[in-house]
């Protein structure tokens, strides 16, 4: 049985896992070696994940994670950008157990956060040509609404990051 819970601190090894083999699953046709490498080691550490995992607030609402026999599969995390906005800033799922309806579980629980936090609408950011990422947002309600530069491009490659939100 899949359990959708806030994550602590036993959960920061399986959370960096998750996040690092999702990242490879989703993005290894689209960004170089270099660049995956230096998102990994920036964001899905154990020691900034602890951190994250520690310390919430509005602005970071703290890691959720899907946990089955004692195993993270699935993580997310979000917070607020506004008085009446949130953002859904990560979600990873083991690339194995996709299409298994964990990633709307999570998106569930980190949502329900944010409404309880005040907001209206809630937003998230995907790489263009995440054709993992871009059909689940868009099945959940979010609608395209820009293009911009999309993070941390300092190779020069020209990733676009495409802005989506929806109304919750």
């Amino acid at each position: 049985m899949i359990k959708i819970c806030k994550a602590n601190p036993n959960h920061v090894e399986g959370i960096a896992k998750v996040c690092t083999e999702g990242y490879w699953a989703t993005y290894s046709d689209i960004y170089s070696k270099e660049y995956i490498e230096t998102v990994i080691r920036d964001f899905y550490n154990n020691e900034r994940i602890l951190n994250e995992v520690t310390h919430s607030s509005k602005e970071w609402g703290g890691y959720f994670v899907a946990v089955e026999n004692d195993e993270v599969i699935g993580a997310g995390g979000g917070g607020m950008i506004s008085d009446t906005s949130g953002e859904l800033f990560v979600l990873y799922l083991n690339p194995n157990r996709r299409n298994e309806g964990i990633g709307t579980l999570l998106l569930n629980a980190i949502t329900n956060q944010q409404k309880e936090f005040g907001a209206l609408e809630q937003w998230v950011s995907v790489q263009k040509g995440n054709q993992k990422g871009i059909p689940f947002y868009e099945a959940k309600g979010f609608i395209l609404q820009y293009e911009q530069n999309g993070y941390n491009d300092k190779e020069g490659k020209n990733y676009i990051s495409l802005r989506y939100k929806r109304q919750i």
